[in-house]
Parts: structure tokens; C-alpha cells; sequence
């Protein structure tokens, strides 16, 4: 009986430490994979690699160092099992949003000083989207080195690689996402949404609700970038841009509209519900995340309403409310 009881408190004291660090391994996850619901099943499963492999851990405070080389190393065989290549115009159709409110899980205690914040830059969809075009081991070694912080040393030990082998992949990654990032990537770093962009994100909302084209196109840049994943569809500038709004809001529109202002990747964001003919509530629909330059809508990537949930979003919307 004693034997058992320890056992059990062993996995309990097991399952309390690790669990400390889940959103941050969820988060890591995310960016290797691009995907919220992915990095959910991966960082059980790193879980369960680690409780099997416990005895290989010493204890004290590597704890966090050694689930992040376990979690990097289960991504990297899911990326291998599971390979995902981007369309012709280096669109991820597999990227899913990461709700803010989430992300502020990871804020860290004042026992903890090495835990890792979460910088805008490095959660904004751009930046993930320029990190998925990475083959995964460059991937990995950049968000160890880079966003992790980890020393050359601590990264090759993790990848069982050389010293010069992450550094080579390293130096090939960052001149990866030189290229590919946006301009000013240097004024990402606020913690969330300013409240400029919080504005024009009711901006947004209003002209939706009230199906005003015009308004709509008023606050977006002539280049609007628009995306829908898991679609491959690209459009671009409000030439592309005017028919999908005409479309939404005009004779073809299939009914009335209902959005709720959040946040995603630190990004402000629209939660729209739809409500139909016929119908008594608004559904969940779409949620789109917004990029915002110099005051005006630079890119809307527009997500479906399966992770509404995760944001804390509610399940309808009553008529009576409108």
C-alpha cells in the first residue's frame, strides 16, 4: 500500500511540475507548427515523452530547459511524419490564430525570472508565417536561439548537432526572414494592440455592422493584403478587396452581421457572427485578424469560427442585443 501511494504522489508532484509550463511549451509548439490546434496535441505528447524519460532528468532548475528540448524534438518528428508545403505564393493554409487572452498566461512570476514573455514580434502572424517557411531544423534552432535565448552550445546539445551546424542553420534561417518579413519589423515590440489600432479595429466593426463599403475601404491601404486560411487564396489592394465587401454586404449578402472586437498573435481582431434568414441567433463565422501600418489596414487574415472557444467567444449572439 505504501509503495502505491508513493507512486501516485510521485506522478502527482510529476504532473504539478510540468504543468507549470504548459502554455509556454503550447506556445513554442505553435510556432513550430504554425498551428493552435497541433501544438495542443504536441505538448501532450511531449508530456508523456518527458514522465517516460523522468528518470534522465536530475532535477533543480533545468526543469523548464529540458521539456523545451523534449517539445522541440516532438515537434520536429511531427513536422517529419507530417510535412506541409506552402502554396505558390508562400501562403501557410495550415496557420491558425493563438487568442490573446491565452497568451497572457505566460506572464512570468516573480519566482520564476527565467521565463519567457511573450514579444509581439515573435507571435505576430507575420513572423510566424515567415517561420513556417523554414525547413524545420532551421526552425527549430531559430526559435531556440533567437526567441528562447538559448546559447549555440545549449542549442547544438538539444538538436544533437554540432556547434557549427546550428550556427550555420541559424545564420541561413535569419537571412530567411530578413527576406521574407515585412518592413518595420523593429516597431512590433508593444506587449499587445495600441490603442490606435484598437480604434480602427472599431472602426472596422462599425462599418461591418452597418454594411458600408465605402467606410470599409476608407480605413484600409491601397496594397490590403487579404487571406483566408486553410484557402489559398491571395488577394491584393482594394481593387481585389471592393468585390469581397460588395459581396458580404450587397444583394448577395447572406445575412446580417454581428462582430465582437478581441485580440490574436497580439494583434487587434473581429469576431463575426452571421445571423441568417429564418434564424433567431447570430452564429459564429469567421474572425478576422488584423495588420495594421500608418493608421490604415495593411492585411486581414481571415480564420474560420473553430477556435471561438479559445478566445472566451460566445456560442450566439441574441437578436434582442442588436
Amino acid at each position: 500500500m505504501t509503495t502505491v501511494v508513493s507512486m501516485v504522489e510521485a506522478v502527482v508532484d510529476f504532473d504539478d511540475a510540468v504543468k507549470r509550463h504548459e502554455r509556454e511549451l503550447h506556445i513554442h509548439c505553435y510556432r513550430m507548427t504554425g498551428s493552435f490546434e497541433t501544438a495542443q496535441d504536441l505538448v501532450q505528447e511531449t508530456f508523456l515523452r518527458a514522465w517516460r524519460s523522468r528518470d534522465t532528468f536530475d532535477g533543480g532548475p533545468g526543469l523548464r530547459a529540458w521539456l523545451y528540448r523534449i517539445a522541440t524534438n516532438v515537434c520536429l518528428d511531427d513536422l517529419r511524419r507530417n510535412a506541409r508545403h506552402p502554396g505558390a505564393s508562400n501562403e501557410v493554409t495550415w496557420l491558425q490564430p493563438y487568442p490573446d487572452r491565452l497568451l497572457d498566461e505566460v506572464a512570468p512570476p516573480a519566482d520564476e525570472p527565467d521565463a519567457v514573455a511573450i514579444a509581439r514580434e515573435t507571435i505576430e502572424l507575420a513572423y510566424l508565417v515567415a517561420v513556417q517557411l523554414l525547413p524545420p531544423r532551421q526552425r527549430a534552432v531559430l526559435l531556440l536561439r533567437d526567441v528562447l535565448g538559448w546559447s549555440a552550445q545549449e542549442t547544438a546539445d538539444a538538436m544533437e548537432l554540432s556547434v557549427a551546424a546550428a550556427n550555420s542553420a541559424l545564420q541561413r534561417a535569419r537571412d530567411t526572414l530578413r527576406e521574407k518579413l515585412p518592413r518595420g519589423r523593429g516597431e512590433w515590440s508593444v506587449a499587445e494592440p495600441t490603442a490606435e489600432e484598437r480604434e480602427l479595429a472599431l472602426r472596422f466593426i462599425d462599418a461591418h455592422e452597418r454594411a458600408d463599403v465605402e467606410a470599409s475601404l476608407a480605413i484600409s491601404r491601397a496594397g490590403i493584403r487579404i487571406t483566408m486560411p486553410p484557402h489559398p487564396w491571395v488577394f491584393q489592394g482594394v481593387e481585389a478587396l471592393a468585390p469581397l465587401m460588395a459581396q458580404a454586404f450587397g444583394d448577395e449578402s447572406p445575412g446580417t452581421w454581428r462582430l465582437l472586437p478581441t485580440s490574436a498573435n497580439r494583434m487587434p481582431a473581429a469576431a463575426s457572427y452571421l445571423l441568417v434568414p429564418g434564424d433567431t441567433l447570430f452564429r459564429p463565422f469567421k474572425l478576422d485578424v488584423l495588420r495594421i501600418e500608418e493608421g490604415a489596414i495593411a492585411e486581414i487574415t481571415t480564420f474560420g469560427a473553430e477556435l471561438f472557444p479559445a478566445f472566451g467567444l460566445p456560442e450566439s449572439l441574441s437578436t434582442e442585443d442588436s
